[in-house]
């Protein structure tokens, strides 16, 4: 029987475990996006708390591309010599890191970079929203800045690059009906909305060749009116399957989905399901082969088991519970088999907003109760 704890490989990755740091902004980066000694700091402590896969929170991959302040990036050899400081401590602590390399598209502010927001349509006539159709030469360039960071990042050491596709971000705009109008081959049908993505993961391998694990975060479907729907999310994971993608994780929404968000606030209610895309994931179960990573609502030790071991599931990401107990992984193998202490309440990020970087407030507020 599949267990938790035991080893896999994905090519050359040998994972101690099947549970993956799902990507997330920490908010402590420096302001050109470099590495900080807090950064480092938070990446030990996932990897002393026995994660078997730490993900990076998004790097922006270009200047045009940085989705907000103290964003962690990747879009210079300048800034090679942090990353290695972050993978050699993480690697010193037996932990595997991999970087999620991104590029915000249209929701990028002009503020931070002085450069004009882009994306796959110009926003309708009378929305908030501001930024330009991307010409065919703003794709190739991004398309290229892709690859460049995923190299970036093989010369830093990480052990894999991460795709960001979802959550509204640039890949996902382009993939998302709601969002691409495009009357062009990057627009139309799904084989079109996916040409980016599949462009982008093409470039990638061959920047970094063919031993070195690429995987994707899409979306499972995009709760909007119009948006990616569940069976075009299972398109795309075979067109990437079969341009050489490893493993992809799915997550859902965008910034703009409501009660659908990604990061869902508050416990479901009296029955309803824990895990966010349980159904979806039965849908790609059906259709893709590589490993999926799994993220959203998982809370409970018994709930990663069942998916898994009803092959729904080859690994399971999580975030917010992450940010408030590093070493849950830890504790669920040491036989602490309590939920996660996440209430879900997305008030981590609020100190993150004021400067202060992600950090769980329920914690704080506890320990002081406590002192």
């Amino acid at each position: 029987m599949l267990t938790l704890f035991e080893p896999t490989q994905i090519r050359n990755l040998t994972l101690a475990n099947r549970f993956v740091r799902s990507a997330t902004w920490e908010g402590l980066a420096g302001d050109n996006g470099s590495i900080t000694p807090r950064l480092v700091d938070t990446a030990n402590e996932l990897a002393r708390g026995g994660i078997g896969l730490i993900i990076t929170g998004h790097a922006f991959v270009s200047r045009e591309g940085r989705a907000g302040r103290w964003q962690l990036g990747i879009y210079s050899d300048d800034l090679i010599p942090g990353l290695v400081k972050m993978t050699t401590s993480v690697h010193g602590l037996g932990g595997k890191i991999a970087a999620q390399l991104a590029h915000a598209g249209s929701h990028a502010p002009y503020s931070l970079s002085g450069l004009e927001p882009m994306g796959p349509s110009a926003p309708p006539t009378g929305s908030e929203a501001v930024g330009r159709e991307m010409t065919h030469p703003d794709i190739e360039a991004v398309i290229h800045a892709f690859a460049a960071a995923a190299l970036r990042s093989q010369t830093a050491g990480f052990d894999a690059v991460q795709i960001h596709a979802a959550h509204g971000y640039l890949l996902s705009q382009f993939l998302s009906p709601h969002f691409n109008k495009r009357k062009d081959k990057y627009g139309g049908n799904i084989e079109n909305r996916a040409r980016l993505a599949v462009e982008v993961i093409k470039a990638v391998r061959s920047a970094v060749g063919p031993d070195f694990p690429v995987f994707i975060k899409v979306n499972s479907e995009d709760f909007l009116p119009g948006g990616l729907t569940v069976e075009e999310m299972a398109q795309t994971a075979i067109m990437l399957e079969k341009n050489g993608v490893d493993g992809i994780e799915m997550s859902g929404g965008t910034f703009l989905s409501g009660k659908n968000i990604p990061s869902r606030p508050g416990k479901p209610g009296h029955g309803k399901p824990e895990v966010y895309y349980e159904n979806a994931a039965r849908l790609y179960k059906e259709k893709v082969r590589v490993p999926l990573m799994l993220v959203g609502g998982i809370r409970t030790f018994e709930t990663a088991e069942r998916l898994v071991t009803e092959g729904l599931a080859d690994y399971l990401a999580f975030c917010r519970p992450l940010i408030r107990e590093p070493g849950l992984v830890n504790r669920w193998k040491s036989g602490d088999r309590k939920p996660a202490m996440c209430v879900s309440d997305n008030g981590c990020f609020k100190p993150g907003f004021k400067g202060h970087g992600v950090s769980c407030v329920v914690a704080a507020r506890e320990n002081v109760n406590r002192e």
